[in-house]
């Protein structure tokens, strides 16, 4: 039985833009960071409520610490990932707070689902959506299936 979304993975050159970007604008606490033998961290846990978790981590610590290319990352071809998304409340006041840490955010709009959704990008340009329930919100009603 799946429960929930456990974690998210990014690997990334720019390990301290992404750092700033996830705990400063996006004020997601640090749940414990990796480290090298040497001490030197190499990758944190965002903590996204109970056991859900975005891990960034920086890729040529990463690549030294369990082997691989640090020159290019690995990155599949035929990748069809999109985005991921964070549901908040208060998308509005969340959304003033964000463009006064000079975070860019699209309008909030309200989308198929019913759900309010505004998007925003990391420093690596990962889009990700920030989406408020709404009681229209086809996440939140009950199924007919």
């Amino acid at each position: 039985m799946i429960v929930r979304l456990g974690h998210l993975c990014f690997r990334t050159k720019r390990f301290e833009d992404m750092t700033s970007f996830y705990l400063n604008i996006l004020e997601l606490p640090i749940k414990f960071s990796l480290r090298l033998p040497d001490g030197r961290i190499f990758g944190h846990y965002f903590s996204l409520g109970k056991t859900t978790f975005l891990e960034v981590f920086d890729h040529s610590g990463a690549s030294e610490m369990w082997g691989g290319n640090a020159d290019r990352l690995h990155v599949h071809p035929d990748s069809t990932y999109q985005h991921f998304c964070l549901q908040v409340t208060g998308l509005e006041t969340l959304r003033e707070g964000l463009i006064k840490k000079g975070c860019m955010v699209t309008k909030i709009v309200t989308g198929m689902d019913g759900s309010l959704q505004a998007w925003i990008k990391d420093p690596d340009g990962n889009d990700i959506e920030l989406m408020e329930y709404t009681d229209a919100s086809l996440q939140t009603a009950s199924s007919s299936l």
